[in-house]
């Protein structure tokens, strides 16, 4: 074996030894995240990685902040409150597998030329989501807000996790105790107190119509609560409600 054949072959043994090292490190993540949801089943999760992050970026403005979180289990979380955040975010939820693949494909293709047409005049693009209750909550659980084809695709196996492992039922307990209703504000029970000075279990159907459409942009609706949007929406999510299917 000449010189250079036996240093292009140590080159490729080592290029299969770091594939393999790689390999057994996304097994194992995968298996900790599976073991994760599978504890879910009867342990409420403490935070999620989305929490953790907001409140790291929270204490360099606020050093003494604490964030907003108060669990309501699902049979004392209202009909109204799920209803409307069903309506408001994913209204075929107690029937799809996980994912909306029309949905999905639809907002990728919408991003795709907003991301263009933003570009060619350098500004940010308007993002729209096409995300499921069961992807917004894998996302929040366990992964970064960047948007990457890893990252996606990640999104895209816990979400199958989730629902494998858990009911529908959990999986709206969790995301309801759990997402972002404002700055530093997580779960439906502290956004019930924190918007309108009462429990969840008090809210009308107004106002649980109200505070799922805060839940795609939470921080903006919480500095323009009077928006016109805000109001013209939640009176299509009002109407709705009543038709929504429960899991």
């Amino acid at each position: 074996m000449t010189v250079t054949s036996r240093r292009r072959h140590l080159f490729l043994l080592a290029g299969l030894r770091w594939l393999v090292f790689f390999f057994w490190c996304a097994l194992g993540l995968q298996v900790f995240f599976f073991a994760r949801i599978a504890m879910m089943r009867y342990v409420d999760p403490g935070s999620t990685a989305f929490q953790r992050s907001e409140l790291g970026r929270l204490s360099l403005k606020y050093p003494a902040i604490r964030w907003s979180q108060q669990w309501v289990a699902h049979p004392r979380l209202p009909v109204n409150i799920q209803r409307a955040v069903i309506a408001s975010e994913d209204d075929i939820f107690a029937s799809h597998t996980g994912v909306q693949w029309e949905a999905l494909e639809r907002a990728w293709s919408k991003n795709a030329r907003a991301e263009a047409k933003a570009q060619a005049k350098n500004q940010t693009p308007k993002v729209v989501g096409g995300s499921t209750i069961t992807q917004q909550l894998a996302k929040n659980l366990f992964l970064s807000g960047e948007r990457t084809f890893f990252r996606k695709s990640q999104e895209l196996v816990l979400t199958m996790a989730l629902e494998q492992c858990l009911s529908k039922q959990r999986i709206l307990e969790i995301y309801l105790n759990n997402v972002e209703w404002g700055e530093g504000v997580f779960g439906v029970e502290s956004a019930a107190r924190h918007y309108y000075g009462r429990s969840v279990s008090q809210l009308s159907s107004a106002e649980a119509a109200r505070l799922s459409v805060m839940l795609p942009r939470p921080k903006y609706y919480e500095k323009f609560p009077r928006s016109p949007y805000l109001n013209d929406r939640a009176a299509i999510i009002l109407a709705r409600m009543p038709m929504v299917a429960l899991p």
